[in-house]
């Protein structure tokens, strides 16, 4: 494990509050490529800012210095960061704070990387937000606040399309579904509700963290319930609204969750600073990081879109790098080399076939055979035996 930015550096100022990755495509490129966001607090002399940082996938490990940054403010307790979220395309992402939401516009060039501030009056005095979400499609843009309020915009317009005041006491958490058509959220006081647009449906358990699949096979969705003093892992299917099962994983309070963008692992991160990465298909944990945030309440779990890394944050801690282990994923180029070589196993096994076989293919030919021919001139052609046609 890897720590990136849990302690204030000369450069980049305060600890880290919030990280996001983003992940970038460029037509040029064969790969997408890769880079994380982070939202650091105010130090002595260093204001809160938004930092973006490149990624190295083969050592696991962020740039020491940020590619770009962007200062927003001079260091009140306002404008420190609190939540960010950043569109599917990777160009733009919103950071929270106490007053509201800040919108950014990200700019990537080939050696060097922008931040520009962008105006956004419906999000710039919403006050503080506590969950923020864009859908997978991007046209939507979701955030639920301290006060319990719900809006969700359409992006980039920014029209509402819903606005409910009192969707909840105040948040806890919030997802929005693969195909953009519901979205869930939970609140401090344990109550859930589902919606489609302008309408919700409350679910009666204590719901603590929801997340929604993203295999694009199956519609699920994942939700942590506190049954007494135990909480297991609950799965709805979304289809018809159906409890699948439940299954104890953690083992202890939950205080985030996450599901990777490939949807076969969740992250469920617990209030003294443990987390484990969860295998879908399974319901097994296939990774656990003790102590990664010693005491301390994991409030973000974040998966690398093309590596099995995650980004996790607490508010003593600040951010950490982990490299989940867990088995490693065929890669394209990896699935090409296999086909490769069956066909080249092939070919070999064929040739071989064909220069041991005594078949009609390699029967001599020409001044290769081995008998001795009859003369034209000395001799009449050999007569078969059996003189009956066909």
């Amino acid at each position: 494990m890897d720590s990136a930015g849990g302690e204030a550096s000369a450069a980049g100022g305060g600890k880290v509050a919030c990280a996001a990755w983003i992940r970038r495509r460029d037509e040029k490129a064969a790969a997408a490529r890769v880079f994380a966001a982070y939202g650091r607090a105010g130090a002595a002399g260093s204001p809160p800012a938004v930092e973006v940082l490149g990624f190295d996938a083969k050592e696991c490990a962020l740039s020491p210095e940020p590619l770009a940054r962007a200062v927003l403010g001079e260091g009140g307790a306002g404008e420190a960061p609190r939540g960010i979220a950043v569109h599917p395309a990777g160009d733009e992402l919103v950071c929270a704070t106490a007053k509201g939401c800040r919108l950014f516009k990200l700019i990537f060039e080939e050696f060097s990387v922008r931040i520009i501030p962008r105006d956004a009056p419906p999000l710039e005095s919403v006050g503080p937000q506590k969950c923020l979400a864009f859908s997978t499609d991007g046209a939507k843009f979701a955030i639920g606040g301290e006060d319990g309020r719900l809006r969700i915009f359409h992006w980039p317009s920014m029209n509402v399309l819903l606005d409910e005041p009192k969707a909840h006491k105040s948040f806890r958490d919030m997802d929005i579904s693969l195909d953009s058509e519901f979205l869930v959220s939970t609140s401090t006081d344990g109550s859930a509700r589902i919606w489609k647009i302008d309408e919700g449906t409350p679910l009666d358990e204590k719901i603590e963290c929801c997340r929604f699949s993203r295999d694009g096979m199956k519609p699920f969705l994942f939700c942590t319930v506190a049954k007494g003093s135990k909480v297991v892992t609950v799965v709805w299917n979304i289809s018809d609204w159906k409890r699948i099962g439940y299954k104890r994983l953690l083992g202890k309070p939950i205080a985030t969750l996450s599901v990777s963008l490939d949807g076969k692992y969740l992250a469920l991160g617990s209030h003294d600073g443990d987390f484990c990465a969860v295998d879908v298909k399974k319901m097994e944990v296939s990774h656990w990081s003790k102590k990664a945030h010693l005491g301390s309440p994991v409030t973000s779990i974040e998966f690398c879109p093309t590596e099995r890394v995650v980004i996790s944050t607490s508010n003593q801690w600040g951010a950490e790098l982990t490299k989940l282990n867990v088995p490693a994923d065929w890669k394209e180029w990896q699935l090409w080399l296999v086909l490769l070589a069956l066909f080249l196993a092939s070919a070999a096994l064929f040739y071989m076939f064909y220069e041991r076989s005594d078949s009609f293919w390699n029967f001599p030919m020409g001044r290769n055979q081995p008998a001795k021919p009859w003369s034209v001139l000395k001799e009449s052609p050999p007569v078969p035996e059996d003189q009956t046609p066909w």
